[in-house]
């Protein structure tokens, strides 16, 4: 028999941490702390299970659920002494969200339900304050509204905007009972217009009403988007947890509040979070009020009264509470609480969101003091994240103006032009133009303009509402409660530091420092150490693949080298000619009739050839080098019809019909799949020959200068026949020789080549009769594989995420059972030929982590990815290594 509600409290509870795929996060969490005696409040959870037979049965909940509802409603009554929709000393509840993973802001809550017209003046009463009672009410009747009923915030907006005008209050916390009673009425006569019914008044009605509520909520389209983000299954559905209601808007010793166990920003092992006195959750959370520091060490002058001044007794118990709880899930908690009448309350707790290096800095701290081990401590950052680290900061140099300032809600920073409205932000992105997003307040609405900004402020709020908890998790810069800044999103403007700037004006926002900066400011290289430096020498003593980078500039691949990589996987040649007097040399040979003149280009095209090579090789200092020959079409250099034609003609002194006719004659229908890579170098095996001398040349003269000779991978491009290779192979052997006859002395080479067609795959054992190495290229293997253009792919492809039809896309995350299959193949095939061939990849998939998973699985012996992806490709090789079971030390 299904059990759908688990019950916690009073030391007991059905269910604990190991339960979060059944009881959400949120649940089983307060199972746990229930188990060890926690101050909880007693409640329920609506198991997970509920959701997902919700959703596949028409929205009809199970049977049986509602006589378990009833039975958890009757113990938690006896817990409490109070009775549920009672007149005397009612139950108030809360309704929330689960998800197995922290969704924050993405799904919905009820609170103070179980009030109605009897029950709020029982709750008068018995608390002896009108006030909070009826200020409770109101908030539920909003918040059930919203949620429950559907109606939008601002029908509510203008009656309490009315009663603080009429009385003269400036603030919520200065309208009396009888001010209460007055929004009340408004309220409920506001929901008889919108919806022709009444405010249910019956609490069993209220409680179903919010269950529905909340189980709806897994499919709104802030959570839709949240999970894409977050590769989160729809199908592992949310709990609903039920919980007796515990009030931090009770004058005076009461309060409500979140506390991180350490610094969610740099990962200072020190309390760091934010209380509101008299206040409930929602308070902080929206980010309407700004709240108080928690800490004396938080707090600096000027600053509101901490938490530890305020309240000692109970900032001490809390503190004892926050290490306990770290201690007992050997990581950061975030926990949220609420004091009532000075008696301290545990919500909730969850694993805390935190900046990438806070992350670092946390794990490997545990790690060093022995809470968790090393391998423990490289399981938990998240590859992708470090590159949160990798990125420009601002220049220490540089002249800052200060237009504003808020709190530091996550660090980094960013320059972009201003828009107010999330929709601003995405339009933007879609054009290539970078924003910071600046709002009153972000909410989980905004959560695509968040995505698509560079950075956010926002006039409200504090380090853990809703913009400092995304933006952190998204790995953005953001600054929150920057109430000196004013804006008007009508009229597109900003008001910062005496100054006005519109809609479209460039800003820099410190998310470190928490400063508003005029105009764009130059950046930085980060200094990768200290933490980040401890934990890449951990990573590397444990993978098992190298890392290599994409690079083919003297700047690339001195970043690839600084961030840690052993070689270079992929040199793109063609690359190397985008400068205009490179690439006039290689139109000059495309446009020559033959004889001297394309002798002379070729000539001119290895000198150039021959010295980014020299340069290249002294950065590497003897580490491996993949070289890719020349693999684009010819047409692809030559000029684009009208003025761009007219001026390369003009700078040749040739007459622009010559370079237009050219153009014709070199025209592909489907260039993708026309004269390139190897084909070319059939069609004109000169240009290889060039580039082959060109190579060695350079491998003789770098060796020289730095006593250390690169040992160059020369890689084919685009072979299909083993023949194909054979033929290049043969010159390149040819060059070599002449090469070393020269200079007397041996040159060491190999010559492989990129496998990225399926016919390649499948003959592999043929073609490795002649590669000394495989480089996969996947991302063409994958347009190959699936008969689809990269290019023109996003037109179909987010479609087909949107609707499911694919849960990743091929061209981020490499297709395992597609593409996947022809790199075993040809891997496995390869190595039948040629034990000792060298496997790597040098797509895109070479710096993203879940491919690189893969590629362990697979055997391969080295990725390649960009130079700022190169600390990922690490990390994710490590866990690759420690989750295949390949190092002995996991």
């Amino acid at each position: 028999m299904t059990n759908w509600v688990y019950s916690f409290g009073g030391g007991k509870a059905e269910g604990s941490a190991r339960d979060r795929d059944k009881l959400g996060g949120k649940g089983a969490n307060l199972a746990e702390m229930a188990r060890l005696s926690l101050p909880v409040p007693p409640g329920f959870t609506v198991a997970t299970d509920v959701c997902r037979h919700f959703y596949a049965n028409a929205k009809a909940l199970p049977d049986g659920l509602e006589r378990e509802v009833a039975q958890a409603l009757e113990t938690l009554e006896r817990q409490t002494g109070r009775e549920f929709g009672g007149a005397g000393k009612p139950l108030l509840v809360s309704v929330r969200s689960g998800s197995r993973e922290s969704m924050p802001g993405m799904l919905d809550t009820v609170l103070n339900l179980g009030l109605n017209d009897k029950s709020v003046e029982a709750l008068a009463k018995a608390s002896g304050d009108a006030t909070f009672a009826y200020d409770s009410y109101r908030r539920f009747i909003q918040m059930y509204a919203g949620v429950v009923l559907g109606l939008d915030h601002s029908v509510f907006e203008d009656i309490i905007d009315s009663v603080k005008q009429e009385s003269g209050a400036t603030r919520d916390g200065e309208l009396t009972a009888d001010h209460w009673r007055t929004v009340i009425d408004g309220y409920k006569a506001a929901v008889i217009d919108e919806l022709d019914e009444e405010f249910p008044q019956d609490a069993t009605e209220q409680l179903w009403g919010a269950i529905r509520a909340v189980l709806k909520s897994w499919m709104n389209p802030r959570a839709l988007t949240f999970r894409a983000l977050h590769n989160i299954p729809e199908g592992w559905g949310t709990a609903v947890t039920v919980q007796s209601m515990v009030f931090g808007n009770r004058g005076e010793g009461s309060a409500t509040g979140v506390v991180f166990t350490r610094d969610p920003a740099s990962g200072e092992d020190c309390l760091y979070g934010e209380f509101l006195p008299n206040a409930q959750g929602e308070d902080i959370v929206a980010g309407l009020r700004t709240p108080h520091p928690l800490s004396k060490a938080q707090a600096s002058s000027g600053d509101a009264v901490s938490m530890e001044d305020a309240m000692p007794v109970t900032f001490q118990e809390l503190k004892d509470v926050a290490k306990r709880l770290e201690n007992h899930y050997r990581e950061m908690q975030d926990i949220e609480f609420t004091i009532e009448a000075g008696k301290l309350w545990l919500l909730q707790t969850r694993d805390g969101k935190r900046s990438a290096r806070a992350a670092i800095r946390i794990a490997v701290s545990m790690a060093e003091k022995g809470l968790i081990s090393k391998t423990e401590a490289l399981r938990r950052i998240d590859p992708a994240s470090l590159e949160q680290l990798l990125h420009p900061a601002i220049s220490p140099d540089v002249e800052r103006i200060v237009i504003g300032r808020g709190l530091p809600a996550s660090p980094g920073a960013a320059t972009g032009e201003i828009v107010f409205t999330s929709e601003e932000a995405v339009e933007a992105h879609g054009a290539g133009r970078k924003t910071i997003l600046v709002r009153p307040e972000t909410s989980p609405e905004d959560i695509h303009g968040m995505h698509a900004s560079e950075g956010i402020l926002t006039i409200h709020g504090g380090t853990t509402s809703h913009a400092a908890v995304v933006a952190r998790g998204m790995g953005k810069p953001c600054i929150s409660g920057a109430g000196a800044v004013r804006i008007n999103a009508e009229k597109g403007t900003m008001l910062a530091g005496g100054r006005t700037l519109h809609a479209g004006e460039v800003i820099t926002i410190d998310g470190t420092k928490g400063e508003v900066l005029l105009g764009a400011l130059p950046m930085v290289q980060p200094e990768l150490s200290g933490d980040f430096g401890q934990l890449m020498e951990w990573a590397d003593g444990i993978r098992r693949m190298k890392v290599r980078a994409n690079a083919e500039t003297p700047e690339d691949a001195l970043t690839a080298r600084e961030f840690g990589a052993e070689g270079l996987g992929l040199c793109r040649t063609e690359r190397m000619f985008n400068d205009d007097e490179k690439l006039r040399a290689v139109r000059e040979f495309i446009l020559a009739d033959g004889g001297a003149a394309r002798d002379g280009a070729l000539a001119d095209m290895q000198a150039m050839q021959e010295a980014d090579f020299l340069e290249l090789f002294e950065i590497m200092r003897g580490m491996p080098v993949t070289i890719r020959l020349f693999d684009p079409p010819l047409h692809e250099f030559l000029p684009r019809p009208g003025r761009e034609m007219e001026h390369a003609a003009e700078a040749m002194g040739i007459d622009v019909e010559r370079i237009r006719q050219r153009a014709e004659d070199l025209h592909e229908i489907n260039p993708m799949l026309g004269n390139r890579g190897v084909r070319l170098a059939i069609c004109y095996p000169e240009v290889i020959e060039m580039q082959a001398r060109a190579i060695f040349e350079a491998v003789m003269k770098a060796g020289e200068k730095t006593g250390k000779k690169v040992v160059p991978e020369i890689m084919v491009p685009l072979v299909a026949y083993e023949r194909e290779l054979k033929f290049i192979k043969d010159r390149i052997d040819v060059i070599a020789k002449a090469v070393m006859e020269k200079w007397g002395t041996e040159i060491q080479y190999l010559v492989g080549t990129m496998i990225e067609l399926p016919r390649a795959a499948i003959r592999a054992d043929k073609i490795a009769e002649s590669a000394d190495f495989f480089s996969f290229g996947t991302n063409d293997l994958t347009q190959s594989t699936f008969g689809i253009s990269r290019d023109d792919a996003g037109l179909y492809l987010n479609e087909y995420l949107r609707k499911g039809v694919i849960d990743r896309d091929p061209f981020i995350t490499i297709d395992v059972e597609g593409v996947g299959e022809f790199v075993q193949m040809a891997a496995e095939r390869g190595q039948r030929t040629r034990p000792d061939i060298t496997l790597g990849i040098c797509g895109e998939h070479g710096g993203d982590p879940a491919s690189i998973h893969f590629c362990e699985t697979v055997g391969l012996h080295y990725v390649s990815c960009s130079p700022y992806r190169v600390p990922v490709a690490r990390l994710a090789a490590a866990q690759a290594t420690l989750a295949n079971g390949t190092d002995e030390r996991a």
